[in-house]
């Protein structure tokens, strides 16, 4: 079993030497505390991760997905021993290992820059940590030559990282990690180093790689094409808190606020400022000449959290924003970027800038600068966010 454990984990940097006393000299009474890159700075030093728990499964590939310093890999860092735990519990299968070296932690960690010894073969690579624990020879190359066959790069073993592409040195990477079966596979930003096309074939055989071992992982990312399309979970992360954690699908539909809305799903949801209007058991949202019902699932979760009448952010997503003819908010075209299957509308209406997919199927005709199109949205894909705290009011 590889299950992990995060209880209330917490990461703080200390001030170096003369940098507090500079910071308190400054701190009024009472002062509250202050944010500065987006880190909150406290008396003890700069937190990093805050207040952080998660249980993994056994076999589950979770996904730590956010924006750069919001403390995804400072957390990888801390499962993987490689950042001392300022609070908090770490357990692996069962057990605290706070104060348990890296090498005793039975996991493997995959790194962005690959981290291979360039004057070994691409076997000696793979098989440097099964030597160091004096394994048979015989048993030290089956593993590699299964490794290297799962990844299909038997045919490079005997070459060295120079002489490999990007995608192949990361799959070196990932076989060197793979032959000593660990119970967790961590992974940082693996696949970021790499151009788009190389990428996606990446994506697809970490998926067929999942299928064929044994393990947990625990991957991170900033891209959320990544997030999506590899884990069973995904954890939002922003500014060293969770921000929400479930599956691809539930983030994506049920957002828990507008950090999360904006931040999952290409291209980004549109906002809107407009007006949750309660009447009855009925919920409508009003944006300029639009009056839309919400479906009647929205309206229970509203109900049941008692919201009443307000001025709300509305969130639409790009695919969900409909073109009509006959009526609609209006807006004017500024942009229109043929994608293939769909082109994107980038428009000015209600003062925002608002995307629109609209698929070419559906055109009756191109777009051009400067024309005025209406459209509207349906009330089962309209998300009402609180103006005071952002969150999602349905939850």
């Amino acid at each position: 079993m590889s299950e992990v454990k995060l209880v209330n984990l917490k990461k703080v940097y200390p001030f170096i030497s003369g940098e507090q006393k500079k910071s308190s000299k400054k701190k009024k009474a009472n002062e509250p505390e202050k944010k500065k890159v987006n880190l909150q700075i406290t008396d003890e030093g700069v937190v990093a991760v805050q207040e952080f728990n998660l249980d993994i499964k056994d076999k589950e590939f979770i996904v730590l997905v956010g924006p750069s310093g919001c403390g995804k890999s400072t957390t990888l860092r801390m499962v993987a021993g490689l950042e001392d735990i300022s609070d908090g519990e770490l357990y692996i299968d069962g057990k605290l290992v706070n104060d348990v070296a890296p090498k005793d932690r039975d996991i493997a960690m995959v790194f962005q820059s690959y981290a291979l010894y360039p004057h070994m073969t691409v076997r000696d690579n793979m098989a440097f940590a099964l030597k160091l624990r004096h394994m048979p020879k015989d048993e030290i190359e089956q593993k590699v030559r299964q490794a290297a066959e799962i990844l299909d790069i038997t045919q490079y073993l005997d070459r060295k990282p120079k002489a490999l592409s990007g995608g192949q040195r990361q799959r070196v990477a990932i076989g060197r990690a793979i032959v000593r079966a660990p119970k967790v596979m961590l992974m940082d930003e693996p696949l970021s180093n790499l151009d788009a096309k190389l990428r996606n074939e990446m994506r697809a055989e970490i998926i067929k790689l999942r299928e064929r071992i044994d393990t947990t992982f625990i991957y991170v990312t900033h891209d959320q094409t990544e997030a999506m399309t590899l884990g069973d979970r995904i954890v939002i992360m922003r500014d060293g808190y969770v921000q929400q954690i479930g599956t691809p699908q539930e983030v994506f539909n049920h957002p828990a606020n507008l950090f999360v809305a904006g931040f999952i799903g290409m291209p980004v949801m549109n906002f809107f400022d407009a007006k949750l209007v309660k009447e009855g058991s009925k919920y409508f949202v009003e944006l300029a000449n639009e009056r839309v019902e919400l479906d009647p699932e929205k309206e229970a979760r509203l109900l049941a959290n008692n919201v009443q009448t307000q001025d709300v952010t509305l969130g639409v997503r790009p695919e969900h924003t409909d073109l009509n003819e006959k009526g609609g908010i209006t807006g004017k075209v500024d942009v229109a970027e043929m994608m293939g299957s769909s082109v994107h509308l980038h428009i000015t209406a209600e003062g925002r800038d608002v995307i629109i997919i609209v698929p070419t199927v559906d055109m009756k005709g191109n777009f051009s600068m400067g024309d005025e199109v209406r459209f509207t949205f349906r009330g089962n894909v309209a998300h009402v966010f609180s103006k005071e705290t952002d969150k999602n009011l349905e939850f």
